[in-house]
């Protein structure tokens, strides 16, 4: 069964480039889409992160993408599956996003960390709730911790 989807809003300003790390200090506008009114942003401000769910339209479809290859292509780390994996090269292309906000305006959110690039399709803007955090302890493979040393 197809699915439309529809950006709601598009990312504005911050990276213009796809870059691994350093997205910890990058600051970027959540711009709404014409037909969104500024209304579905009222309450954010008493919140402090979002979650942006996003459309990776400069990436690649899995496939042609590998389903399994080494993460950031790092022959020191294991070949995984896609599903092992964060980066934008996904089946459907989504990506998931936490950011802190730094401003509620009339029709945008200003946002901090997005690590997504200027232009990229938002398909959904959700309020990060303390208590949907995982439960129990986490727990990644070492090589996963190597690669978001510096992230942000």
């Amino acid at each position: 069964m197809p699915y439309e989807l529809r950006p709601v809003a598009r990312v504005a300003g911050g990276r213009t480039e796809v870059a691994d790390d350093g997205w910890g200090e990058v600051r970027a506008t959540l711009e709404l889409a014409p037909e969104v009114p500024g209304d579905a942003l009222a309450g954010l401000e008493d919140f402090s992160h979002v979650e942006v769910v996003a459309l990776a339209d400069r990436a690649s479809d899995v496939p042609p993408a590998p389903w399994r290859r080494r993460p950031r292509g790092n022959p020191a780390w294991p070949e995984v599956g896609v599903f092992a994996q964060r980066n934008k090269d996904r089946p459907n292309r989504l990506l998931v996003s936490v950011a802190r906000i730094v401003r509620v305006a009339p029709r945008a959110l200003v946002v901090e960390g997005l690590d997504l690039v200027e232009g990229t399709p938002v398909l959904d803007i959700k309020p990060v709730y303390a208590w949907l955090g995982p439960r129990g302890a986490l727990r990644a493979p070492r090589w996963s911790d190597e690669l978001g040393a510096a992230y942000y």
